[in-house]
């Protein structure tokens, strides 16, 4: 025995053909002498022996998904060089005013002085990542990485540098898409995966620049799926991990294991601006759409919901006599829209979209505008206590009325607002009501008569002075003339407010 013993350590430290030469040569011996001993004493010597040939076999490359979670190096190697660098470089012109002219002895003597205002020009640069998602040199970024850049560089993991043009800019799920000029060189991409695979506790890497050190990696779990209560965007269904992201990392890829991306990382929470083990990613269904769209050349445009709803309290769901709060309670349904034909009424509950159950209007919303126009998908409605299942069509949002963008001159409270008619079309794009309508504030001039009274874009002006608001036209007729006062009925959100103003 002592023999084996020898060989037997020596086995567990060394590489795995010389652990199997070592074993078949003492195994078939060391079981011959033991028959009659403890059984005990076998299982445990051959355990030990199957330690030693797994410990050197995990040096070799992973040939399987479990073998995978001994080390990430196979997948980092396949994706890192599809991650990229993103530098946005943007000008901001600051508006100011020279000391000399804001002394107020100097404004006393001479008054108003027409030099007294100065610009100053200069250069802001962000930094961010991207995923290339095509090898013709299609990225996606976040939309905040871009945003007002008049340049654009891309900068591949092997160091070479690209300028890049913007494809798509999609403020209200905050992402971009890039195109770079490869010349015909075909380069590393990462494809889709299904985001609605991800399961809560499933394994991902983070590839990104944070704070721009240079490419890195960092592992964690998926903690949460469909974070809808963070504010980040306009469409919001966030994957949440706790793989650390920090600045920089904007814009890079949460890869699943088989490889494939499953998110694009956009936000994370932070009391001091780094990592607290909070990331939020834009699924990559919803990337999907995007890219769609860009490698199409079309606009993007999403289904038309044409109902609006609320998320069911406890209450609610004491009310209808449903077993929990679950769904959005419907409320109002536009009467020519997918909603009204598909048999949707008041008071329904849409608990689910196909496959994915809905806890709130933004769940809602995500699961309908990843879905391609075109299509129907069934959505699982609670009425009156019975589950049904209705048939939603998706078509795009029509645009009539015409938008009919005006701007408010003259003396009355709306000088210096851009208004234009709400149409299904401009709803979807600006993100209100799917089922109101109206006129509604698209801009305000700074320092006008309306930006001074407190109108804010999307304000959607109800009344003036008694005299229903429908269409652009009837708010310039109101105030083509000179009123003593004015009395003002706008709807802000979900709140109805009213005012006067003295003319």
């Amino acid at each position: 025995m002592g023999g084996f013993k020898a060989a037997l350590f020596v086995c567990i430290g060394q590489a795995a053909s010389r652990c199997k030469r070592l074993a078949s040569a003492y195994i078939p011996a060391m079981i011959s002498k033991m028959m009659g001993k403890s059984r005990a004493i076998l299982i445990a010597t051959i355990g030990l022996i199957a330690l030693g040939a797994f410990s050197a076999a995990a040096q070799s490359i992973p040939k399987s998904r479990e073998q995978i979670t001994l080390s990430y190096a196979p997948l980092v190697k396949m994706a890192a060089p599809a991650v990229v660098n993103i530098y946005a470089k943007r000008r901001v012109r600051r508006q100011g005013r020279a000391s000399l002219f804001d002394d107020p002895i100097f404004n006393r003597l001479f008054g108003d002085f027409p030099f007294q205002g100065f610009s100053r020009e200069r250069i802001e640069n962000s930094l961010g990542s991207g995923v290339i998602v095509r090898s013709e040199g299609l990225i996606v970024t976040n939309n905040h990485v871009i945003d007002k850049a008049q340049e654009i560089t891309v900068v591949l993991s092997d160091r070479r540098e690209f300028p890049a043009t913007l494809v798509v800019a999609d403020k209200r799920t905050d992402i971009a898409v890039l195109k770079v000029d490869t010349s015909g060189e075909a380069l590393p991409a990462l494809k889709l995966d299904d985001s609605d695979g991800l399961e809560v506790g499933d394994l991902v890497l983070a590839i990104g620049n944070p704070f721009g050190v240079g490419q890195t990696v960092t592992s964690g779990i998926v903690s949460a799926l469909a974070r809808t209560s963070v504010g980040i965007s306009d469409f919001r269904s966030f994957i949440q991990t706790d793989a650390a992201i920090n600045p920089g990392n904007s814009g890079g890829a949460l890869l699943g294991m088989n490889g494939k991306l499953v998110g694009v990382n956009t936000a994370i929470y932070s009391r001091d601006g780094g990592s607290l083990g909070i990331g939020f990613a834009v699924p990559s269904n919803m990337v999907r759409r995007i890219v769609d769209s860009a490698i199409s050349g079309k606009p993007l445009v999403r289904p038309w919901l044409s109902f609006t709803g609320k998320p069911v309290t406890s209450e609610i769901a004491n009310a209808l006599g449903l077993v929990r709060p679950v769904g959005v309670l419907i409320e109002n349904v536009s009467h020519k829209g997918p909603g009204k034909k598909a048999g949707l009424r008041p008071g329904d509950v849409v608990v689910a979209v196909g496959r994915n159950d809905v806890d709130d209007v933004q769940a809602l919303r995500f699961r309908i505008a990843t879905r391609p126009i075109g299509d129907s998908v069934d959505l699982k409605v609670v009425r009156r206590g019975e589950l049904r299942a209705l048939q939603f069509d998706l078509v795009a949002p029509p645009k009539d009325p015409p938008r009919n963008l005006t701007l408010i001159k003259g003396r009355n409270p709306f000088a210096g607002v851009t208004v234009g008619n709400l149409s299904p079309a401009l709803s979807e794009e600006i993100g209100v009501g799917a089922a109101v309508d109206g006129v509604i504030v698209v801009q305000i001039n700074r320092r006008s008569t309306a930006a001074r009274l407190g109108f804010k874009p999307h304000d959607i002006i109800r009344a003036v002075n008694g005299q229903s608001i429908e269409r652009v036209n009837d708010l310039n007729r109101m105030t083509a003339a000179p009123q003593p006062n004015w009395r003002v009925e706008i709807l802000r959100g979900d709140r109805a407010i009213e005012f006067e103003v003295s003319g």
